[in-house]
């Protein structure tokens, strides 16, 4: 199933595909079960930082970031290991349907370093925020790659103020395909986050939860973040 879907190109849908796609598709995450915040870690240096490992799609949210391409489509490489991947599946066909018309409307391809939002659907997360991180080259990174970076959580955060959400769930954003270096990425995630909140007084935002996926980045946020034990 997942496999076809994301494969399937954007066209019309029968409400009976949808119907059985949705009831499928919630099954499916009540199976794998849904992690409410608070079950994550909380910062020590920083109490409205939050820590979690695992799969993102599981995450009961305002909203939930997605490390998209600049298509902004999703991934179309059937059972691929991104979190594109995973989120689109997740959250089902609607979501590819959503950035198609979003992207239509918007007539080019989406910049490095901003974001866009959609409903989440099947998802526990309300809403998906759609940000596209820098590429790498030779792991090389560029004083640009970093402002690109950073931009992509500040256009995040600012999508979900507008939005008036509480709770906003990053993912490693270009640290996987895209390959920025991890400890260098996270330093950059954790130092934007607080400045934006430090500088927002009439913020919506109330909690910022780092979701990451490998034991590399659970060992580097755990220490940065200074986060105790659940």
């Amino acid at each position: 199933m997942r496999s076809l879907l994301n494969v399937r190109p954007v066209r019309e849908v029968s409400k009976d595909f949808l119907n059985a796609q949705d009831a499928e598709l919630k099954r499916q995450v009540h199976e794998k079960g849904i992690i409410e915040i608070s079950q994550c870690l909380t910062s020590t240096i920083d109490n409205r930082l939050g820590l979690w490992q695992g799969d993102i799609t599981r995450f009961k949210a305002d909203a939930i970031v997605n490390a998209a391409n600049s298509q902004m489509l999703g991934c179309f490489v059937p059972l691929h290991s991104c979190i594109d991947n995973a989120i689109h599946s997740a959250a089902g066909i609607q979501l590819r349907i959503e950035c198609n018309e979003l992207m239509k409307k918007q007539g080019h391809s989406e910049p490095t370093g901003s974001a866009k939002i959609t409903k989440g659907y099947n998802l526990p997360a309300k809403y998906i925020i759609h940000t596209v991180g820098p590429i790498i080259d030779n792991w090389k990174v560029k004083q640009e790659d970093e402002h690109q970076l950073a931009s992509c959580y500040k256009a995040c955060l600012q999508l979900a103020d507008e939005n008036s959400l509480n709770c906003i769930a990053f993912c490693c954003i270009s640290t996987g395909e895209y390959k920025f270096p991890n400890q260098l990425a996270a330093e950059i995630a954790i130092r934007t986050v607080r400045e934006y909140l430090d500088q927002s007084a009439d913020s919506a935002i109330k909690a910022v939860v780092f979701n990451v996926f490998k034991d590399i980045d659970y060992a580097i946020y755990s220490k940065v973040l200074e986060c105790g034990q659940e």
